[in-house]
This record gives C-alpha cells, sequence and structure tokens, in this order.
C-alpha cells in the first residue's frame, strides 16, 4: 500500500498552497490569472493526465509509432450542492505513421477498466466517464482514419477495486 500525503497552508482569501509528500506544490484558488487551480478543474486535468500516462504506456508497449498524442476533456458539473461531476468525455487523439485501431481501443479499455485509479474513484460515485478516440495512421502504405467510443465506466459501477 502507498501512502500519499499533502499539507495544504492558507495563503489568503481563496488560495491555498498544497505540498505534497514528494515536495511538489500546487496552487489552488479562484484566480486566473495568478495561474491558480480550481480544485475541480484540477479532477478533471488529473483523470485526462492519468489515462493519458496509461495509454501512451501501453501503445508503446505495442510498438504504435505516435507522432501526436492528445486527450482532450469536457466535464459537466451540478449546479446543486454538492457540486459533483455529473459527466466527463474524454477523447484520446493519436496520430502517427503506425497507429492501429485495435492497439488504441485496447489501450483506452485498460486505462478506464484497470490501471487509471483516478477514473476508478470517480466512476464508483456519481459520474459517468466516456473514453472515446480519434485516430489517423499517416502511413503512406496504409492510411487510416477511426473513431468511435470504447467505453462508458459510472456512475456508481467503478471497474474492480477490490484488493487483489
Amino acid at each position: 500500500m502507498q501512502i500519499r500525503t499533502v499539507t495544504l497552508r492558507h495563503e489568503r482569501g481563496q488560495t491555498f498552497t498544497g505540498t505534497t509528500g514528494t515536495g511538489r506544490s500546487i496552487v489552488f484558488g479562484d484566480g486566473v490569472a495568478a495561474n491558480e487551480y480550481s480544485p475541480v478543474e484540477s479532477v478533471v486535468a488529473s483523470l485526462a493526465a492519468c489515462t493519458a500516462m496509461d495509454v501512451i504506456s501501453i501503445l508503446e508497449k505495442k510498438r504504435q509509432v505516435i507522432e501526436r498524442y492528445e486527450v482532450e476533456a469536457r466535464a459537466e458539473q451540478r449546479t446543486e450542492f454538492p457540486q459533483v461531476l455529473t459527466l466527463v468525455e474524454l477523447t484520446h487523439i493519436v496520430e502517427g505513421p503506425v497507429v492501429l485501431e485495435h492497439a488504441v481501443r485496447r489501450a483506452i479499455e485498460l486505462s478506464a477498466t484497470k490501471y487509471c485509479p483516478i477514473n476508478a474513484m470517480l466512476s464508483s460515485g456519481a459520474t459517468e466517464i466516456h473514453h472515446r478516440f480519434r485516430m489517423t495512421c499517416n502511413s503512406p502504405e496504409e492510411p487510416e482514419e477511426a473513431e468511435g467510443e470504447v467505453v462508458v465506466t459510472g456512475p456508481f459501477r467503478p471497474p474492480n477495486v477490490l484488493p487483489g
């Protein structure tokens, strides 16, 4: 079991600095001009980063040659309290000379159902998460484009999170 720690220090108004057990810092608040992070936006960004790290790692292991990879995330948040995220749409955009649709689909599926802890936590609650992709194989020999939905997780339907 890993233990994660954060110490949050009040700076002023709605601004807080969090320092992690590994010594990294992040500033939370409502000051967009000061590059302060909204806690909810950072959850959405964390989900996108978590799945992106999984997917790119899996694609590299599958010997896919990626020239461009991005994850777009769009989230809907309730206006009533508690203002939870109710829907997140993740779209993985993959381009390269060696990109196979089945490899992209499988990498996203594994991230969503097995590897990404942020997805598992959000899916356990009120959040429905759609995992989609758009891909372009720009190989001169066999160009291909594809897009689609891979899997939907949540709400209240987590991937297997029982102790192993």
